[in-house]
């Protein structure tokens, strides 16, 4: 397996970073299998560095708020207009509604919306289903629309990611065991942080250790948020391997 930090920035795209949106790779039936979790604001542009748009397998969007879905709309423009011609299907996890939640931010219209590009496949708390050469279970997280952590598991190995999401006790589960656990962490200890909304750098650290997770990779760090603040925090909960990610890193799974 390997993942691709495409975009990391919190709550919109920095300056730095498009935001959230990262990319699995293995290989399948011959081939290398691309999925994406998550395709958020500026996120489509820098995509193009690492894949053709065209070799995307399948996409998981972890909720509908725009700096995690929004970039949507530029890929269904790829997908229907290309000059190759409109191209196949492509599946795609999302909580309920997505699709014409999608098709009224992009403009489209009935009857088909944003279904001609994509097939549409409706997140459960606690589903489990296969995806290329992937098992993705998928878990309810806090926050205030409907959101899903994903796991990815290929052989012995597993990536974990969490989406948004406040504290949870159930995240540890989901996460045990993981190689990599690419954890939101958008606020700080220092701060009166509204609940059921994200994590603090000290939450996302002790979820980790309570999962006994093979690395802690911290993503979703606002523009405005400092850095060096989410990483104190952190290392107040968690002594494990981590880094703050950052785009175009890359992860390995051997």
């Amino acid at each position: 397996m390997k993942l691709t930090i495409i975009g990391c920035a919190g709550s919109y795209p920095g300056p730095d970073s498009a935001a959230s949106c990262y990319l699995v790779e293995a290989p399948y039936e011959g081939r290398v299998f691309r999925m994406l979790l998550d395709l958020g604001s500026g996120a489509l542009g820098p995509l193009q560095r690492y894949i053709d748009l065209r070799d995307i397998d399948a996409i998981s969007l972890s909720h509908l708020h725009p700096d995690h879905c929004f970039d949507m709309s530029g890929l269904y423009v790829v997908r229907k207009y290309h000059p190759a011609g409109p191209l196949p299907r492509v599946p795609v996890y999302a909580p309920a509604g997505s699709d014409w939640h999608l098709s009224d931010a992009y403009g489209t219209t009935n009857p088909n919306g944003m279904t001609l590009p994509f097939e549409f496949r409706d997140f459960s708390d606690g589903m489990e289903t296969t995806i290329g050469p992937f098992t993705m279970r998928a878990m309810l997280t806090s926050h205030p629309v409907p959101a899903y952590a994903v796991r990815l598991e290929l052989g012995d190995h597993a990536v974990v990611y969490t989406g948004d999401t406040g504290p949870m006790d159930e995240l540890a589960d989901f996460a045990r065991g993981a190689d990599l656990f690419l954890c939101e962490a958008s606020f700080v200890e220092s701060a009166t942080n509204p609940p059921e909304l994200h994590l603090t750098g000290a939450e996302a650290g002790k979820i980790a250790a309570e999962a006994g997770v093979g690395r802690l990779l911290i993503t979703h760090i606002p523009a405005w948020t400092d850095r060096d603040e989410v990483e104190r925090d952190l290392l107040s909960t968690y002594d494990g391997p981590y880094e703050l990610v950052t785009a175009g890193r890359v992860y390995e799974l051997a």
